[in-house]
């Protein structure tokens, strides 16, 4: 349905996004990940025709956009990162506002705004100015909005950032919905892995421009599986501690949190005894040591060597 070919963008000395091959079918949900900086932006923005690539090509039902946007802006809602409403408007106003951008009026305007306001839980606040409203609620609105026309393809970037965990979960809920009842295509990035785990059918991963990773949740989690992610906790850290574990070449990565410490290691290895030993001669008194599956936080750790919200 949707396809980037060898899809590279320069911006003067820097090339934001190197040869990319990326392709979505109908119906699906797929992940882009990446730390900031990778070029997941750029990306989105040359695949939704606003920015021109420097060479490559976007091609939606195998015909190319970029001398032809049209196709693809029809289809096309895009939910930014940033909040795209205008505050001074009520809900109602501002879905009126941008359907009448969608070329939507009349009847049909009235219709798809009392849909919409009912999918996103916003049909009582419909007449309330928008700067009254909470993150959660613009975050709603905003996704109101890029729904009013029927897309058959949404892009969401980060549509969940600085919200609630409630308004975050009815967001995520209602995606999942439009996905499975309308069968809704879905590109989504988020900087939170669990929201990926929940929604995504498969998953690329970029960094510094580069395609580093692609392929279904499991298939991308397959990359750690001759590694084992162990979970170790206590109530306190010391440095002595965290420089054993950082020192031991064995140990492939060491991720230090408030009152755990995870370390990936090679399947064979058996670190119990060592990890005892440490904790020991540290003076140190572990609370627990678990081993883990990989997970898709692992793998990414691994691939870019920084956290994702990095």
């Amino acid at each position: 349905m949707l396809e980037l070919v060898d899809l590279t963008k320069r911006f003067k000395q820097n090339e934001a996004v190197k040869n990319l091959n990326m392709f979505i079918e109908k119906g699906e949900i797929v992940g882009l990940l990446g730390p900031n900086g990778a070029g997941k932006s750029t990306a989105i923005s040359m695949l939704s025709s606003l920015v021109e690539p420097t060479s490559g090509d976007v091609r939606y039902n195998n015909k190319s956009i970029l001398r032809n946007p049209g196709p693809i802006r029809e289809v096309l809602g895009m939910v930014p990162q940033e909040i795209a409403l205008y505050d001074d408007l009520s809900a109602l106003e501002n879905l009126q506002f941008f359907g009448r951008i969608y070329k939507l009026k009349g009847k049909e305007l009235q219709i798809k705004i009392a849909e919409v306001l009912e999918q996103i839980g916003l049909t009582d606040r419909k007449k309330d100015i928008v700067k009254t409203f909470s993150g959660g609620m613009k975050r709603r609105l905003n996704i109101g909005v890029a729904m009013l026309h029927d897309p058959e393809i949404i892009i969401m970037d980060e549509p969940t950032v600085g919200i609630d965990p409630q308004s975050r979960n009815y967001i995520l809920e209602t995606v999942k919905r439009l996905n499975e009842e309308k069968q809704m295509t879905v590109l989504y990035t988020s900087h939170y892995m669990e929201e990926v785990e929940f929604l995504c059918d498969r998953i690329y991963i970029m960094d510094q421009g580069n395609l580093i990773a692609s392929g279904t949740k499991e298939e991308i989690k397959q990359i750690l599986s001759s590694e084992h992610t162990i979970s170790i906790k206590a109530d306190r850290w010391n440095d002595r501690f965290i420089e054993k574990l950082k020192n031991n070449p064995t140990i492939h990565r060491v991720k230090v949190e408030d009152r755990e410490i995870t370390i990936v290691v090679p399947k064979e290895v058996n670190m119990f005894a060592t990890l005892a030993k440490m904790a020991e001669e540290a003076d140190l008194e572990l609370r627990s040591v678990d081993i883990n599956a990989p997970t898709l936080e692992d793998v990414f750790l691994h691939l870019t060597g920084r956290a994702l919200r990095d």
